[in-house]
């Protein structure tokens, strides 16, 4: 994982080489609302380039975590399956599903039977290099999605350039990401996790919350603000030095919620609660959700350390794989 880790800024090259070279025949039916299906970490990559892209896709774009689509889906519908495997079987469920109500579909896999489909049907599809960790290949989905939605007309061109802008800054901040990640990780050690955002980056604190998961088997939560302030911050009241929170400062929230910021820091810290600010560096929001993203999962290898854990073991999961096999 420490490799693959690494690897996440020539991940972002190959995969806009891989992109270069992709071409998507134009839909029969004008797009009229966009679905992104995918589990794990094959999907979060969905959530995250949703969130880039709200602001300038004049369709909705909607993630799919789930088995089945929902009823607007039709003929004028985008439907994407980001499997990295190409065998997850929720996906492929909605992929089935979009087949039969003639929608236009794209897959993005390493093979697997996403591909053997999109084959069959004729259907577009991007291979990606397979045989990691899907959580570890974040960057291949991410490109891929912006490519599918630059060449459709869905978005501009000047989205993958600040894609390039960001892997050049990871290189940049390679050892200011170290030092804080291993900062994040000690402050995190022994304690519950809990990751705030604002709205517009959830994807982002998703990203934390799965990746603290998988790599470093410490269990948490997220919430974004304003929407915490209605509920959540209630629940403080019952808060106590066991959790940990970390609040993500993106420089870019509106004045309103850098108040509700502020507020929330200052009730939680008074039932306890420890709290560490992470700051994120970039001038946009694609920069600054790619230096999050690699300070976290460095955070997360570091915390495995920390805790002795197997950063690579999976075994619930495939017991779960497993166990549905054999369900009928």
């Amino acid at each position: 994982m420490e490799k693959l880790i690494t690897a996440f800024p020539q991940n972002i090259l190959d995969a806009i080489t891989i992109a270069e070279s992709a071409s998507f025949k134009q839909p029969t039916n004008p797009i009229q609302n966009i679905i992104i299906c995918g589990m794990g970490g094959s999907g979060i990559g969905g959530k995250i380039v949703a969130q880039w892209i709200e602001n300038e896709a004049k369709i909705p774009v909607i993630i799919l975590n789930d088995y089945s689509l929902p009823k607007f889906v039709d003929n004028h519908s985008l439907v994407i399956g980001s499997s990295y495997s190409g065998n997850t079987e929720e996906t492929l469920s909605a992929i089935y599903e979009a087949h039969s109500l003639g929608a236009h579909i794209i897959g993005i896999c390493s093979g697997g039977e996403l591909e053997t489909f999109c084959k069959k049907e004729n259907y577009d599809f991007v291979i990606v290099p397979g045989g990691n960790p899907p959580r570890s290949a974040i960057a291949f989905s991410i490109v891929q999605l912006i490519n599918i939605f630059i060449q459709l007309g869905i978005i501009s061109k000047n989205n993958l350039e600040e894609i390039k802008i960001g892997q050049q800054l990871l290189l940049n901040e390679e050892s200011s990401i170290h030092a804080i990640a291993k900062e994040l990780a000690t402050f995190l050690s022994g304690k519950v996790g809990v990751f705030y955002a604002v709205s517009n980056y959830e994807g982002v604190a998703i990203r934390a919350r799965q990746q603290f998961n998988e790599n470093s088997k410490l269990l948490c939560w997220h919430h974004v603000i304003p929407e915490m302030n209605h509920n959540e911050l209630v629940g403080w009241g019952g808060g106590d030095d066991r959790f940990a929170v970390v609040f993500l400062n993106t420089k870019d929230l509106i004045p309103r919620n850098q108040k509700r910021y502020d507020i929330s820091k200052d009730v939680i810290s008074k039932r306890g609660a420890k709290i560490m600010e992470l700051d994120a560096v970039g001038e946009s929001q694609i920069q600054r959700s790619l230096y999050l993203i690699n300070l976290v999962d460095w955070a997360s290898f570091y915390l495995s350390e920390i805790k002795g854990v197997d950063i690579m073991d999976i075994k619930v999961i495939d017991f779960l794989k497993s166990e549905l096999a054999n369900f009928k």
